[in-house]
């Protein structure tokens, strides 16, 4: 690689360095893991950075490799168990619980429009500064402020929407088995 390239990949790790290990956060548990797995993406992008002809797609690259990476780390894992008199009394969640509120948020979602979602998406789950999100979708700082706040109220009032719904049929539901039991009796 030439000495420019080794510039630039250098400069590029240092202003998407957070970003990036926020990405791996996302991918493995632990924060150590995390490090490493970027350690890992950035050795392997180093020896085809000049083969990346567009660097906007730098990221996407990256975190591309670094979701094979984490696949071949946990194919290659070793599963011990190790014989015990005792059973552990670890109580183990599952996840139910995280998975219907993603249902819920992707569902919520749904209901913005599509500029106001990607505005959502890139502040909040992609933890991007104001900046970084308005450069992303090509409008000011101050558009993807308003967006952004209209899009949260928007969020809101469904949500707010949704639960006096969940309630009211909650309500009717009982009323129902009132009704039964009143006609049983």
């Amino acid at each position: 690689m030439a000495h420019g390239e080794v510039l630039e990949f250098e400069e590029y790790v240092r202003t998407r360095q957070d970003a990036l290990l926020r990405s791996a956060r996302r991918l493995v548990p632990d924060p150590v893991d995390a490090q490493d797995l970027l350690q890992t993406a950035l050795a392997r992008t180093y020896g085809r950075w000049d083969g990346i002809a567009d660097k906007s797609l730098a990221d996407a690259y990256l975190r591309r490799v670094m979701i094979n990476t984490r696949t071949e780390w946990w194919r290659a894992r070793r599963l011990e168990e190790v014989p015990t008199e005792q059973l552990p009394d670890a109580s183990v969640e599952d996840g139910t619980e995280q998975r219907a509120d993603r249902a819920l948020l992707m569902d919520v979602l749904g209901v913005l429009a599509p500029k106001q979602r990607s505005v959502v998406v890139l502040r909040h789950w992609e933890q991007m500064s104001t900046e970084e999100t308005a450069a992303a979708l090509g409008m000011s700082a101050g558009t993807v402020k308003s967006t952004l706040h209209r899009a949260l109220a928007r969020l809101r009032q469904e949500l707010e929407s949704r639960e006096l719904d969940a309630h009211a049929l909650e309500r009717a539901e009982q009323g129902d088995e009132r009704e039964m039991e009143r006609c049983a009796a």
